[in-house]
């Protein structure tokens, strides 16, 4: 890699924060309500540790509350890639309050940021 190419974790929009977030997921056309843990969030998704992830391409929901935020969120996402460990998530159109929450926590947590 030159020195003028960045890594893709150089290229990210926004900064990704490590954390152990439980969180629950389904699927769009499921009521069934599935348990993981997010191991990183930033605005624009998350990666989640998950022993049954959804399929590649499936619309899903995802539930979890962020430290410092007593309302939970319910954001809209599409799982863009899935390894035996669970599924990496990109999140749908956040609306005002989940944008506010999910840059509020990442930016409190520079240390943490990758």
């Amino acid at each position: 890699m030159s020195a003028l190419q960045a890594s893709p974790l150089e290229q990210r929009p926004s900064g990704r924060w490590r954390v152990g977030l439980p969180v629950e997921f389904t699927a769009r056309d499921s009521w069934q309500k599935l348990p993981g843990v997010a191991l990183d969030i930033s605005l624009g998704g998350m990666f989640v540790e998950t022993s049954c992830p959804a399929a590649f391409g499936a619309a899903v929901w995802t539930g979890f509350t962020l430290p410092g935020h007593g309302e939970p969120l319910l954001v809209p996402g599409t799982v863009r890639w899935t390894s035996s460990r669970g599924m990496g998530v990109q999140f749908g159109l956040l609306g005002a309050r989940e944008t506010r929450a999910i840059t509020e926590t990442v930016r409190r947590a520079p240390m943490r940021r990758t």
